[in-house]
């Protein structure tokens, strides 16, 4: 019998399976005390680079110049006109109370006095209040929260309330209730077909005790990593899905093993060993995989794509130490039960799995791709490639209130923000000249940017300016646009949506132009256009953990530099196929009826690729890591590159495919979700698993290792040693 740490292990926990298990409900307990209201402390912004200049810029227009686009938008709309006697009064009550919360830094309200003319709808009908807070993105949801309450309906105004920490609040009360939903919705579907691969009601059980410890061991992580950074909620959803999915897949590959042991007549501790050895081993493999392939998210600075990266990489391990600890003291307590309540014996089947590596339909099929390999790999490229080929018209944006479903409140009022008001009134763009500036040169450069393509008119101390020419002068608006430092700020109008190509081209050409202080520029299309850049910058430090941790663990697992290289392309085959689907649907608006109404905004998320590279990556590379440790098993053995790819594919096949299945129902569910981001995440991670478990693993990896014959297996000989002599092996 094999005597490996792993091995050894197993007859440890095996042997003291009532200590394990103990330990295990123990800390189980305690991360359930300690994770409890890990929620309340996340948050939902961190999408964008707080060192960007852009976010430098925000944080300069509110400290220095008390200015800056608002937190939170209230409209309010009479009857008849916000000018009746009976709306003043209302919304002037409106005003003084909302100003009195505490946490509230400004209120610009059309009932103030002057009555900015800009802050009355075009129909006279809706008046603003816009409400800047002290703090940040939290502090100011938790202020949000404190206005509301002092949102009553008098009769005269109703009130609808957007703006970025109205539509944050409710992002966290979707995502919340969308997590809920999901697990309603996959517990009872995911139970059902665990059953039905298992077969055996036992074996079904234990994958999700695994996934149940899991995932509550790592919500304490979260939880921990809440005192000392910030953390998306989202990162909950990955938390749930990935824990499941995980497990279910560490757990498939280690209970099969085990009942292949025991069919061969071994004890149940020699069984747990002979598994923990083999799969225990490539089971820890692909955990490391995807912690890798999850840490390259923390390359980037905001706070967003970083928690995927907490959650991904506790979860992951978590899941792997939950399946090589506790899975074996569970697997030593049901013994040879493992098989009880068989369904499959109602059909006249047993259930068990034995070694039999030929003759089965994967074997068949597998020996059917390896006599026409190059059919096989010329029809499976041209149909990835024609579902890769809408993503090179990819277009990239951040997301606003369009995420939410279309009768959330804060979507709602957001749209009628956008229908009956000036555009930009509440996102404008907004340029910082950081230095002393002289009036003349102010005026000039004013004149300039009033010129550029857009532009519909540039405010500033000195007064307005259209088309080049100075057409106003107001004396008040001198304190508010300049400081005694002689530092100044512009405010930008314009006719075009501030998430578009135009709205980056007029970034770019502010940026350009020739100033008379250093320029900083806030505003949504600012900080689309440093996101972007931030991201493009990042990305080849991202790829390059990705792809060379993935490179190192797939070499010390198989011996082979050709492995590695043909898992990479095939996987990114695979997501390029993916990212254009998303854009067909998402970008496009194709099939919103099947997938539940969604506002297509004419771009995807930017951030989304990269968080559903690095997942999708890590899941690819795991099934990669059980396909390939079993081929590589076999060639040991045979020294047959064909026969082993076909023996390999007849003993996983099944359990690839059917892990498959159950990960894209968990990770589906994320596709039912009423934000779009989440539905987006849903439906491309579910879509690349399925392609990765159905395409690329059983029928082009098969061709493809076919084509390159024995060269699969070839490495520099000082390599080869090195391999040999570390003790790696499949």
């Amino acid at each position: 019998m094999p005597d490996g740490v792993l091995a050894r292990l197993g007859r440890f926990s095996a042997r003291h399976r009532r200590l394990v298990l103990a330990l295990a409900l123990a800390a189980a307990v305690l991360a359930a005390v300690v994770g409890a209201g890990a929620a309340d402390r996340m948050g939902s912004g961190g999408l964008t680079d707080p060192n960007a200049p852009s976010a430098r810029a925000a944080t300069l227009l509110a400290d220095r110049f008390d200015a800056g686009d608002p937190h939170l938008v209230l409209l309010a709309e009479a009857p008849h006109s916000v000018d009746d006697p009976a709306a003043v009064v209302a919304g002037t009550d409106l005003t003084q109370r909302v100003h009195r919360t505490p946490g509230v830094r400004a209120v610009d309200s059309y009932w103030s006095p002057g009555n900015p003319p800009a802050l009355r709808s075009k129909d006279g009908r809706v008046g603003l209040l816009l409400i800047r807070m002290h703090g940040d993105e939290d502090a100011a949801e938790l202020v949000t929260a404190q206005v509301m309450e002092q949102v009553t309906d008098d009769g005269v105004l109703r009130v609808r309330a957007t703006g970025p920490a109205q539509l944050d609040r409710e992002i966290d009360a979707q995502a919340d209730a969308d997590l809920t939903r999901a697990e309603l919705l996959t517990a009872p579907l995911t139970l059902l077909v665990l059953v039905l691969v298992f077969g055996s009601v036992v074996a079904a059980g234990l994958p999700l005790l695994i996934g149940v410890f899991a995932i509550t061991t790592t919500l304490a992580v979260l939880a921990a990593i809440t005192a000392i950074t910030d953390v998306s909620v989202f990162s909950l959803n990955l938390t749930t899905a990935l824990g499941l999915g995980l497990a279910i897949d560490y757990s498939l590959f280690l209970i099969t093993r085990y009942r292949e042991e025991l069919a061969t007549g071994h004890t149940v501790v020699d069984a747990i060993a002979a598994a923990m050895h083999t799969a225990g081993r490539t089971i820890l493999y692909s955990a490391v995989t995807v912690a890798l392939a999850l840490s390259a998210l923390l390359v980037f600075p905001g706070y967003f794509l970083r928690s995927f990266a907490y959650a991904g990489i506790a979860v992951s391990l978590l899941t792997a130490a939950a399946t090589l600890l506790v899975l074996p003291a569970l697997l030593a307590i049901t013994g040879h039960r493992i098989n009880a309540l068989n369904l499959r014996r109602l059909f006249g089947r047993t259930g068990t799995t034995t070694r039999a590596g030929r003759g089965g339909g994967w074997h068949r099929l597998a020996m059917a791709v390896m006599r026409r390999p190059v059919l096989v790999s010329l029809v499976t490229v041209a149909a990835l490639g024609a579902l890769a080929a809408p993503f090179t018209r990819a277009e990239f944006g951040i997301n606003d209130h369009r995420v939410l479903p279309d009768d959330a409140p804060g979507h709602v009022a957001a749209e009628q923000l956008r229908t009956r008001f000036a555009a930009g009134l509440t996102t404008g763009t907004t340029v910082i000249l950081d230095g002393p500036v002289t009036v003349q040169d102010l005026g000039s450069y004013a004149d300039a940017v009033s010129r550029l393509p857009h532009v519909t008119r540039v405010d500033t101390a000195l007064g307005s300016h259209i088309d080049g020419q100075h057409v106003t002068d107001t004396a008040e608006q001198s304190g508010r646009f300049r400081t005694d430092d002689g530092s100044t700020w512009l405010s930008v109008s314009t006719d075009i949506e501030p998430i578009s190509a135009d709205g980056i081209g007029l970034v770019n050409d502010i940026r350009q132009l020739p100033a008379p202080a250093p320029v900083l520029i806030a505003g949504a299309a600012a900080t689309l256009v440093d996101t972007r850049d931030t991201i493009v910058d990042r990305l080849p430090w991202a790829l390059i953990i990705v792809l060379a941790t993935t490179a190192l663990l797939l070499f010390a697992l198989t011996g082979s530099l050709l492995i590695p290289a043909q898992a990479i392309l095939l996987s990114t085959l695979s997501l390029t196929a993916t990212f254009g689907t998303l854009v067909y649907v998402f970008q496009d608006g194709n099939l919103r009826n099947l997938l539940g109404d969604f506002t297509p905004t004419g771009w995807i998320d930017i951030t989304a690729p990269i968080l559903m590279f690095c997942v999708a990556y890590g899941l690819a590379m795991d099934y990669e890591m059980f396909l390939i440790s079993r081929i590589k098993e076999e060639h040991d053995a045979s020294g047959d590159n064909s026969h082993a790819v076909a023996v390999g594919l007849q003993r996983t096949g099944r359990l690839i495919t059917a892990a498959a299945i159950l990960i894209a129902i968990v990770l589906g569910a994320l596709a039912t979700s009423g934000i779009t981001y989440l539905k987006m995440l849903g439906v491309g991670l579910t879509i690349a698993v399925l392609v990765d478990a159905f395409i690329i693993r059983t029928l082009l990896l098969p061709a493809l290792m076919r084509l390159t014959g024995p060269a699969n297996w070839w490495a520099p000989e000082p390599l080869r040693r090195l391999q040999t002599r570390l003790g790696l092996r499949h």
